[in-house]
């Protein structure tokens, strides 16, 4: 008989993970969305809405043998889960990526897809009547957002703020000084070493003014919070074992195991394993969790498989529209290969085919 393998959480993680091992085990990947969203394509989308046709996948399509369960987990136990309905669903495996919550319209909030088009449709109105934009937070969201506006609707006054002296200063000068060449090219105005202290909202853009740690007012039509993203640690909390980690993630040991069950594993935002809350830590974190997997299934012992190791410098790209930008990939790229890697289609070409959909 099949082994069971229970995936909570569709996201990054949870959908590659399923189709890397829908072939070699019984896979159930639970979601609460009824569809996949690209949150980096949702950005564009808030100056361009036609893309939200494209960046919003249904997992209908997603794998040939498992299944995909639209439901809420109520809680884990050691080898099945329990659903909101009160269904139990057995597994010999867990794998929980629950992924983080992040400030509207870049990620959905709610379970359905009209609610995420109508946060978007809202935004995108609010950004076009708009004459001065601010965004709080300068990572990679929030300065990719600058780059879009200023791209597409370069009559806007924008102004970023970054509490650090520089742009992604864990990647050295040379790249953040030529993304703020850049933006200042476009018009934007980059504020650096500030901290925002009467930020009104923290989970959607709102009217109105910020003011600064050294006391300057700056007025905006639309003001962006975009300070990071907060996992969604909500079902590890209780078990026995688990222990909170940085930026509310929770610890694992050498093999993403974060609790006394040793047959659950964690990935993603919510794994405190060394890797930044990105869509490139998934890209070591899913095929380590693919190979451990199917070796666990084939009858091997978990001590005797490699542990996870992070990234120690993890790639980044920071697409500022279309055609400019910076990536550091071993080492500072600019508008070329950001665009071609990135800027250009923002990986929606990729994300569609994986999900079974043409790019027609």
């Amino acid at each position: 008989m099949r082994k069971k393998i229970v995936i909570v959480g569709g996201g990054y993680v949870g959908f590659e993970v399923a189709q890397g091992l829908d072939a070699h085990a019984d896979v159930t990947l639970i979601e609460q969305r009824e569809a996949f969203v690209q949150p980096p394509a949702a950005i564009r989308a808030l100056v361009d809405q036609t893309l939200l046709n494209d960046i919003i996948l249904p997992y209908d399509k997603l794998l040939s043998q498992g299944k995909v369960v639209r439901a809420r987990v109520a809680s884990i136990q050691p080898e099945s889960v329990t659903l909101a309905d009160g269904t139990i669903v057995a597994a010999d495996y867990i794998i929980v990526a629950t992924g983080s919550s992040y400030a509207a319209p870049f990620k959905p909030a709610g379970e359905t897809v009209e609610s995420f088009i109508r946060a978007s449709n809202e935004t995108s109105k609010m950004l076009a009547a708009a004459k001065s934009v601010v965004i709080v937070g300068a990572g990679a969201v929030g300065t990719e957002l600058a780059g879009e506006i200023a791209t597409a609707q370069p009559d806007k006054h924008i102004t970023l703020i970054a509490t650090d002296d520089g742009l992604f200063p864990s990647y050295g000068t040379k790249m953040g000084a030529s993304l703020i060449a850049k933006l200042k090219a476009k018009g934007v105005n980059v504020v650096l070493g500030q901290r925002v202290e009467n930020l009104q909202q923290s989970d959607t853009p709102y009217s109105g003014s910020v003011t600064l740690t050294d006391g300057t007012h700056i007025d905006g039509d639309l003001i962006f919070p975009v300070i990071g993203s907060r996992a969604r640690t909500e079902l590890l909390t209780d078990l026995p074992g688990v222990e909170p980690g940085t930026q509310g993630r929770v610890k694992t040991d050498d093999w993403m195991r974060p609790s006394a069950y040793a047959n659950l594993f964690v990935a993603g935002d919510i794994a405190d394993v060394g890797d930044a809350m990105t869509i490139v830590a998934t890209s070591r974190q899913n095929p380590w969790l693919i190979k451990t997997l199917k070796n666990l299934l084939a009858g091997k012992s978990i001590e005797t498989l490699k542990p996870y190791t992070p990234w120690k410098k993890a790639p980044i790209l920071v697409p500022l529209g279309p055609k400019q930008g910076n990536s550091w990939i071993f080492m500072v790229l600019g508008n070329f290969i950001t665009s071609a890697v990135k800027g250009k289609k923002i990986f929606i070409p990729k994300y569609k085919k994986a999900f079974g959909y043409s790019d027609g």
